[in-house]
């Protein structure tokens, strides 16, 4: 990867790994924004943005990119987000359509289009695959590190944080085999794989940035 030119990296993490947070303080060595799953979320559900409703966007507006920014941050604030979400009876983060996941990889190509940035989670790694100046990292952890993190992130029990790790496990990886026909764990899909047993955030962004300026040409 070229740091030198316009490029993205997306980052694909277990749920209770850290990689959002690896995600964060990479962007944030690097100078540039942030994406995660939230964002996007906002962007094509709560201002109900289709495909030909971002063409007619750019098509009206010559800043547009500005303003596409712009509405996306009043509904982001990631210190209210929660961790994690699961409800027994639906499956809020993945039951979508088609047409909303065409919808989400419009907005990540337009965004990689557009400026150099750090994309976390969703299908990014898949979608921006073709992407010339592009870096795909997968973060993983012991079962057992994930669960202590996320039973003192949210105060949760024990036997709940397992049963959602594994559904949660579950849907992410219906949801990329069903919309991009492989396995979130297959490691031809990343260049960077990083078990986060014995690293912290830092680390992990460390060894990234370092990584990158071993390949940097």
């Amino acid at each position: 990867m070229n740091k030198k030119e316009k490029f993205v990296i997306t980052i694909n993490r277990e749920l209770g790994s850290g990689g959002r947070t690896v995600g964060e303080i990479l962007a944030k060595s690097l100078e540039v924004p942030f994406y995660d799953k939230a964002v996007i979320k906002a962007l094509t559900e709560k201002l109900h943005l289709t495909i030909d409703e971002i063409e007619k966007l750019k098509g009206k507006k010559d800043n547009w990119w500005t303003d596409f920014q712009r509405n996306v941050f009043p509904f982001y604030d990631s210190a209210k987000l929660q961790y994690y979400n699961v409800n027994d009876n639906t499956d809020p983060e993945l039951i979508t359509s088609a047409e909303l996941f065409r919808t989400e990889s419009k907005v990540l190509t337009e965004i990689a289009e557009k400026e150099s940035c750090v994309i976390a989670g969703r299908s990014g790694f898949f979608v921006l695959r073709n992407h010339p100046n592009h870096l795909s990292i997968l973060i993983q952890a012991p079962l057992e590190n994930r669960i202590q993190r996320v039973m003192e992130k949210q105060g949760l029990e024990r036997d709940k944080v397992v049963k959602d790790i594994k559904k949660v496990d579950k849907w992410r990886e219906n949801y990329i085999k069903k919309y991009t026909g492989t396995s979130r764990y297959d490691t031809r899909n990343y260049d960077l794989v990083i078990n986060m047993a014995n690293l912290s955030e830092a680390d992990a962004a460390n060894i990234i940035l370092e990584y990158i300026e071993k390949t940097n040409h």
